[in-house]
């Protein structure tokens, strides 16, 4: 988004995507939530911030979404992430962060022509079809959200610089968006970095939308049609939820034989998570995550899946 001399505003409902203005109520406590730059930024009761509606339907945080009618000027809604997803609020979890706070829809912000904006006016502009290089892809999945899909991702990455590749892809592909995840992968060295913001949505919620198929499409053309070593691909949150199945069926698609890396929280849910890809054409190349914190739950995993495991919290390099 450009830099604001003067925010214009339009009182008007505001539906996904839209770049409004809100204002954390004067009575609410300061939550902490995600700067443009990726670092954490307090905002203070009565301060006005940017954010957008949007869904979401976390398995450990917050679920939420949009009103039919929009979000209506004046009347108050959740932050329902740490990166200004703001929508009515469903439901929170015990383990809801602190940024859950309700904050007044003020309006959209209007741009040069006076038109609203949206955060699809922003997004790639990708070529139809474009080429593919048929670089190498790695596909990061977990059987919920913090399991160490991240974590082992930039194990990855950081494994192929030091094997000498030199420009890795980064794909956050389904979830709630975020700089701070982004800002990680190109911490740890990747050449380009995306989340479902560059193709135009806010996050991939909620389950069974009808636009999404052509968000995935554009997404994997984005990233294959760059010459590159290597693609890594995270999908957010649980393999059932944010879409992620139909993204998987666009993906294999395209690269039918890549590399598979399971994050598990303990071994059954890595039994039912890697039964769960073969019968969608997927095989599991390794499980990490939880399951793998004890010698004794890494063989069990072993065992029962038939893949191999390893620990990839602990930074280490992989042998292949």
């Amino acid at each position: 988004m450009p830099e604001f001399g003067s925010l214009r505003l339009a009182v008007v409902p505001a539906g996904e995507g839209d770049v409004c203005a809100f204002e954390l109520l004067p009575d609410a406590s300061p939550i902490v939530v995600e700067a443009v730059c990726g670092r954490a930024m307090t905002l203070m009761p009565g301060e006005m911030f940017l954010a957008t509606p949007g869904h979401r339907e976390s398995t450990r945080f917050a679920v939420g979404g949009i009103p039919k009618r929009g979000l209506l000027p004046a009347k108050n809604y959740w932050v329902l992430s740490e990166s200004g997803v703001m929508g009515e609020l469903v439901a929170g979890t015990p383990v809801t962060r602190s940024h859950l706070r309700q904050a007044k829809y003020v309006g959209i912000a209007l741009g040069q022509d006076d038109c609203a904006l949206n955060i699809r006016d922003f997004a790639l502009s990708v070529a139809n079809p474009d080429p593919d290089y048929m670089a190498p892809a790695f596909l990061f999945l977990g059987t919920s959200a913090e399991v160490g899909k991240t974590t082992a991702a930039l194990t990855v990455l950081r494994t192929l610089l030091y094997k000498g590749h030199r420009t890795i892809i980064a794909l956050k592909a389904t979830g709630t968006s975020g700089v701070t995840e982004i800002a990680s992968y190109q911490d740890y060295g990747a050449a380009q970095c995306f989340d479902c913001v560059d193709f135009g949505l806010p996050t991939t919620y909620p389950s069974g939308r009808a636009d999404i198929a052509h968000t995935f499409e554009t997404a994997l053309n984005a990233c294959f049609a760059m010459p590159a070593d290597a693609v890594l691909i995270e999908c957010g949150g649980d393999m059932l939820g944010a879409n992620v199945p139909l993204f998987l069926q666009r993906f294999r698609r395209r690269r039918s034989r890549a590399k598979v890396i399971l994050a598990a929280a303990d071994a059954l849910g890595a039994l039912s998570a890697t039964t769960k890809l073969r019968k969608m054409g997927l095989s599991v190349t390794l499980i990490t995550g939880p399951c793998t914190d004890s010698p004794t739950l890494c063989r069990r995993t072993e065992e029962l899946c038939r893949v191999p495991a390893m620990n990839l919290a602990r930074g280490e390099y992989l042998n292949a």
